[in-house]
């Protein structure tokens, strides 16, 4: 029954983005028609998260008949300071998404109004502890673009599907949705551009599935973490995974990440809202993780969960700075400047907590080329860090075909080997990409957790192999996957082309026979 629910609310939201989609085609056509639809969505959110909060509260409080969309903006100010200690920002009634839907057909200047709004929205955090989570979230929404309409009429008559066609997303209560809202609205979005996604946003996102993967296999045998931590968090689905794995309170102390990309940034935080996570529970920041870290005074974390840019360029050791970073140098060398993807992992060893859990999705060069990058991985496996390695399928991610693998590290391993699991085959095909299921999950997750070896499946290899193995950590090394070719018995192959050849003997001598008996009648 879960499945159908699921797959009702999933394309309840895929008809509705089609829908606006198709209503604004020949002006926002592309990848950045994104922003639209997940802004939008979030506008409404906050909205609606906002007057339910609001609500609640007055009813608890013996007002049972209040709706604060109804209240008078004058007696809302009232409430300001509250609200904004509470939520995180405060929002007008007559600003509320459900009544600017309503004026929406009628607004001459429904572009000014929606701008006006979105200021307010971020305006009212301004001097508070919550400035910095709502500052930008919708510096790309831009609702006075010339691709929505060379006119202001023709601008607004686009913002009025727009909003109506949000408004008409039968979302109910967003806590009961079996779909994560954000995360598959995000995914058809790349899916409907998928030639511009690669670089445009999909580098930036990890599929569910594999999101889901990579918390659980952090939080095996815990029910509660202090807090999580993604260096390079893109729009945060990793991060929230641990809020449907655990719960969002059995993460303590909250969620920690920080992304390069300014866009992706916004999205992220927009994201945590959209999962109903207050701003005192996320701190999201802006900047090179590599170069300029922020979480310096909130390391180290329980668990660590990432999937870096897949060898990209760094400065290295031409920084002088990195070179002597307590983060990157007991390795005694740094990541190559042309290869960041082992530097990610000195950062994410260097901030997990003694008893925590890392799972870094790493491109397979990583795990064995030689130079730097072999020394690196002589001190992760020499200091007995490398819990696992997870080899996964092909074709699972957005912007690249390749099958990348999950590098699990942890520094209070009960023993001194390596468990090497084959999970190139663990997946079915979707209608663009190659997708993990429940049962793909779960093989992989009771094979990681019991440690055991399964033949063409997984292996517990000792340090001294690897050692003898010059430290190449990839899978492929260690276990052999299964001959799926057919097996040919050639003698009873001989036989059988020796009776071919017999038979095919004895038809031309009765052909011949026959021709020639032919020829003489017709003498």
């Amino acid at each position: 029954m879960v499945d159908t629910k699921k797959e009702q609310e999933r394309s309840a939201l895929h008809s509705t983005i089609w829908r606006i989609a198709n209503d604004m085609r020949g002006s926002v056509d592309g990848w950045d028609f994104k922003h639209y639809v997940l802004g939008i969505l979030f506008y409404r959110f906050i909205s609606e998260n906002l007057s339910l909060y609001i609500n609640k509260n007055q009813k608890e409080a013996g007002e049972h008949n209040f709706n604060y969309a109804t209240l008078s903006d004058s007696d809302a100010e009232r409430t300001r300071d509250s609200i904004l200690e509470e939520k995180g920002c405060f929002i007008l009634p007559s600003d509320l998404f459900e009544n600017v839907c309503k004026r929406a057909t009628r607004d001459a200047n429904l572009n000014e109004t929606l701008e006006r709004v979105f200021k307010n929205i971020e305006g009212s955090a301004q001097d508070t502890d919550s400035e910095s989570d709502m500052k930008g979230l919708f510096d790309d929404l831009d609702v006075n673009s010339k691709k929505l309409g060379t006119t202001v009429v023709k601008r607004n008559e686009k913002l009025v599907k727009l909003l109506n066609a949000i408004g008409d997303l039968p979302i109910g209560d967003y806590d009961d949705n079996s779909i994560d809202l954000f995360g598959d609205a995000y995914e058809y979005l790349m899916t409907m551009y998928a030639a511009k996604a690669g670089k445009s946003g999909g580098e930036f996102f990890t599929p569910q599935e594999v999101s889901e993967l990579l918390a659980r296999i952090t939080v095996v045998g815990k029910k509660e973490v202090n807090k999580v931590y993604d260096p390079a968090c893109g729009s945060g689905s990793l991060l929230l995974k641990f809020a449907k794995v655990l719960g969002k309170e059995s993460v303590r102390d909250g969620f920690f990440g920080q992304e390069i990309n300014i866009t992706t940034y916004n999205l992220c935080r927009i994201n945590m809202f959209l999962h109903d996570i207050n701003y005192k529970e996320f701190d999201i920041a802006h900047g090179n993780t590599l170069t300029d870290p922020h979480h310096w005074d909130d390391e180290p974390f329980d668990a660590i969960v990432s999937n870096p840019p897949y060898s990209i360029k760094w400065d290295g050791d031409a920084n002088p700075i990195l070179i002597n970073d307590d983060r990157f140098t007991p390795a005694g060398v740094l990541a190559p400047k042309s290869k960041a993807d082992l530097a990610f992992v000195m950062h994410a060893l260097s901030w997990l907590a003694s008893n925590g859990t890392a799972a870094v999705v790493s491109f397979p060069g990583a795990m064995y080329r030689s130079g730097a990058e072999q020394k690196i991985r002589k001190y992760l496996v020499d200091n007995n860090y490398v819990n696992s390695v997870i080899q996964l399928p092909k074709d699972l991610f957005f912007g690249t075909t390749i099958a990348t693998c999950i590098l699990v590290l942890k520094k209070n391993k009960s023993d001194s080997k390596v468990l090497f699991i084959d999970a190139a085959n663990e997946f079915v095909r979707g209608s663009a990409k190659n997708k993990l299921k429940d049962n793909h999950t779960k093989r992989i997750l009771e094979c990681y957790a019991s440690r055991s070896t399964e033949e063409h499946f997984s292996r517990l290899v000792s340090h001294k192999e690897i050692e003898e193995k010059n430290y190449n950590i990839s899978v492929g090394t260690y276990v052999t996957p299964k001959d799926e070719r057919e097996v040919v018995d050639i003698t009873e192959l001989n036989t059988r082309i020796k009776k071919i050849v017999a038979h095919q003997n004895e038809l031309r001598t009765q052909i011949d026979a026959i021709v020639t008996d032919l020829e003489c009648k017709a003498a």
